[in-house]
């Protein structure tokens, strides 16, 4: 089965956001390296996950201010709204410490 370009980056993306609760030693630091590689790539543009994986490394390095825009960001990109209440929560979280 042939996966579209979109298709493997999303599952790339999916895995650089496992990779802080594996037993990798990878910390927050590299894994953001590694996404902030997949921010450029145009399959990814609206991708709601991407700005998310990249608050969630921001947030553990403790760079609130550029973490709570990304949770922003993914809130607005994706349709469901329960699923814009998680990272609307982590962007108070941000706002708040």
């Amino acid at each position: 089965m042939a996966y579209s370009d979109h298709c493997i980056q999303a599952i790339e993306l999916n895995l650089e956001g496992a990779y802080p609760h594996a037993r990798v030693p990878i910390g927050p630091r590299v894994g953001l390296e590694i996404v902030d590689t997949l921010t450029s790539d145009p399959a990814l543009e609206g991708y709601h996950l991407l700005p998310t994986v990249r608050g969630d490394f921001l947030f553990k390095l403790v760079r609130l201010d550029e973490a709570r825009p990304e949770f922003e960001r993914d809130a607005g990109l994706t349709r469901n709204a329960r699923a814009r209440e998680l990272p609307l929560e982590r962007a108070a979280t941000c706002a708040r410490k």
